[in-house]
């Protein structure tokens, strides 16, 4: 193989863990319907001044065998957890994180690229690391203990819990990709231009 190629190549195995790692984030979007609706029937349900909302005899994961307002309550919150830890590898992938565009508006397209090596490579990447080792223990000890609600709301806490190291994994994947990727850029023989045309986004 050509050695000139070897930074396509790092520039497309980037973008294709990239893509893998945000493929969650892209259809978690749909939990924000989920979401809405049961907030409504939340609402719906304090003004009717309603508790229980429905029992049954198998048993469901993480509703159990009934459904109560402290139920929805907590599902509310848990949704959007979802919802956030899917969907960041999705917003890196997009560039649709928070960062300082008045300072980096003034960089050059290789200064940038630089910048977010070195981010990914000493802040995003050790932070998840960190979030997915420790969050698992938490998940796991959730599991071996049958945590649930105190209040009567949901069970099978740990499929919540499960949830951080899971998001943590895609968040080290997008990370790990997004440096391929802007790595495969500089060591191109593009200028700096035709990098920020190509899809370091």
């Amino acid at each position: 193989m050509d050695r000139r190629s070897h930074p396509g190549v790092i520039t497309r195995w980037g973008d294709a863990l990239l893509d893998a790692c945000a493929l969650p984030g892209r259809y978690a979007s749909a939990v924000i319907f989920i979401l809405i609706f049961v907030v409504l029937v939340t609402v719906i349900g304090a003004q009717f001044g309603l508790s229980d909302l429905g029992k049954w005899e198998t048993r469901i994961p993480l509703l159990g065998t009934h459904l109560s307002m402290t139920s929805l309550g907590e599902l509310q919150w848990h949704l959007f957890s979802l919802l956030i830890m899917l969907s960041g590898a999705y917003a890196l992938k997009e560039d649709r994180h928070v960062r300082v565009d008045v300072l980096s508006a003034r960089f050059s397209d290789r200064t940038r690229l630089y910048i977010d090596i070195f981010g990914d490579l000493f802040l995003l990447l050790p932070f998840f690391a960190l979030l997915a080792w420790y969050s698992l223990s938490f998940a796991q000890t959730a599991y071996q203990f049958g945590e649930q609600s105190n209040a009567g709301g949901l069970v099978d806490r740990y499929l919540v819990k499960a949830v951080l190291p899971i998001g943590s994994v895609l968040m080290l994947g997008a990370g790990v990709g997004r440096i391929m990727r802007n790595l495969g850029l500089l060591l191109s023989s593009r200028t700096p231009e035709a990098a920020a045309e190509s899809p370091v986004r």
